[in-house]
């Protein structure tokens, strides 16, 4: 026998729970089969926690899930919970206590998945987006004034520092460097100049250390080039607001959000958390009709993240050879053809 992992599980809300049960048993069928050993832990987080307690994330519970060797994450979110609760009481200050500075997000057009660019195939579109995940102008600075009156002014101050755009860009250059061994930095220069300077200059230098090729594209041309010609990018980096938009357009031409996984990284300590993009989809909860690729190919990144690079590898393969015909399958049904493969 292998290592044994502590991991922790948080099911979530509408179609969380039923698509994590998927990705835990392709996490066990790797686990048995490489010789390793996982503990799991349910933690109970979401909107019935919150409409049952008031709290999003207690820190108790941050204090255990920081004793937890990697997190996995369903999906989060209900109607009847006013928006911005569970994001950023929970999502984004998980993002923040447990300094997930890198989010990850693979953009992989699979066999067997139809992308809506035409004569685009699996060889033309395989990337990776690296967003700084704890700056920029989801780190909650800013304010109202004068809130419902005519004079109301409302501010969203973005935070960049030098040291939070470098680790970053050191990260996205380690991983061209492991790949193509091409950078690109995708931002605003033209318009936010402040920024964009530093983050160009700092892109300079890391890549320049780094010894990969780094090359610079617009926010806007970058989404039009993701559209006219994929195969330019190898690994994108850039800041948290233009790394969510670009990852959904990303997920949208690999397929749509039943294959796009995600991963929030602290390359240095643990835990990271591993989430699918996808929503929590109240409308088809409970229904069988959820996709859990995207939560298994998370689950994937889990495990590359731990180490366990053939698990890791084993699992998305699983995931991959099951996509043909996934449309005929409930999400149980799916997952045991998974963990089987």
């Amino acid at each position: 026998m292998g290592d044994s992992y502590h991991l922790a599980c948080v099911p979530g809300d509408g179609i969380g729970p039923e698509v994590v049960a998927e990705a835990r048993k392709a996490v066990d069928a790797a686990a048995a089969r490489f010789g390793f050993g996982v503990d799991w832990v349910d933690f109970d987080l979401g909107a019935e926690r919150f409409l049952r307690t008031g709290e999003a994330l207690p820190d108790v519970a941050v204090k255990e899930l920081r004793e937890t060797d990697a997190i996995l994450l369903g999906a989060v979110g209900r109607p009847d919970v006013p928006p911005g609760v569970l994001e950023r009481g929970l999502l984004l200050r998980l993002r923040f206590e447990l300094d997930l500075y890198v989010n990850l997000r693979p953009v992989k057009l699979y066999p067997g998945v139809a992308s809506p660019l035409a004569g685009v195939g699996p060889d033309d579109l395989d990337l990776l987006v690296v967003r700084e995940n704890t700056e920029g102008v989801y780190a909650g600075a800013g304010g109202v004034v004068h809130r419902g009156g005519p004079m109301e002014v409302a501010t969203e101050t973005s935070i960049e520092t030098r040291a939070g755009v470098e680790r970053c860009l050191r990260y996205a250059a380690g991983r061209a460097r492991e790949r193509a061994g091409r950078l690109t930095l995708v931002h605003k220069t033209n318009v936010l100049t402040h920024a964009g300077d530093l983050w160009q200059r700092a892109a300079r230098e890391v890549a320049g250390d780094a010894g990969v090729v780094l090359d610079y594209v617009h926010a806007d041309a970058a989404c039009l080039y993701l559209v006219s010609d994929p195969a330019r990018f190898d690994v994108i980096v850039t800041d948290n607001l233009f790394g969510d938009i670009l990852t959904d357009l990303g997920a949208a031409i690999a397929g749509g959000l039943g294959t796009a996984a995600s991963a929030n990284l602290n390359p240095s300590s643990s835990p990271s958390l591993f989430e699918p993009v996808h929503g929590s989809a109240p409308d088809i909860a409970g229904t069988g009709r959820a996709n859990p690729v995207a939560a298994v190919l998370s689950a994937s990144l889990l495990l590359d993240h731990l180490g366990e690079r053939e698990a890791a590898a084993a699992v998305e393969a699983g995931a991959v050879a099951a996509l043909p015909g996934a449309a005929g399958y409930s999400t149980q049904a799916l997952g045991d053809r998974i963990a089987t493969a």
